[in-house]
């Protein structure tokens, strides 16, 4: 399932940069079509997060913090792209999203249940 996970906010954080470069080369029916598709993703992110949460048999609270974590991320993602299309400024939400994933990841990757990365 760990697996599962990782491929899926990998290829979100791909279709998320597709999404904002489609949209800022002026391709705003390509850029729906791959928003569209990121959300499926954002879906299969927390179902596959929520397996993992609960799969184990003591949840302990950086596991909780780490799911916080991964909930900001995915709404930073979706709150860049919506304020991107209506051309108002997110330099402080591109600020939050690069904080966030590094938290995550460092989490991820350091928690037991996690690849052995740090």
């Amino acid at each position: 399932m760990i697996h599962a996970h990782m491929t899926a906010w990998f290829l979100a954080l791909i279709l998320f940069f597709v999404s904002l470069g489609l949209h800022k080369s002026g391709k705003e029916k390509g850029s729906k079509i791959v928003h569209m598709v990121l959300r499926l993703f954002y879906l299969l992110i927390l179902v596959t997060g929520f397996m993992l949460l609960f799969g184990i048999s003591t949840i302990s609270m950086m596991y909780v913090l780490k799911a916080a974590v991964g909930l900001w991320v995915i709404s930073m993602l979706e709150m860049i792209l919506i304020r991107t299309k209506k051309n108002e400024k997110a330099s402080v939400l591109w600020i939050q999203f690069i904080v966030a994933v590094l938290l995550v990841l460092y989490l991820g990757f350091s928690l037991p249940l996690g690849t052995d990365m740090f």
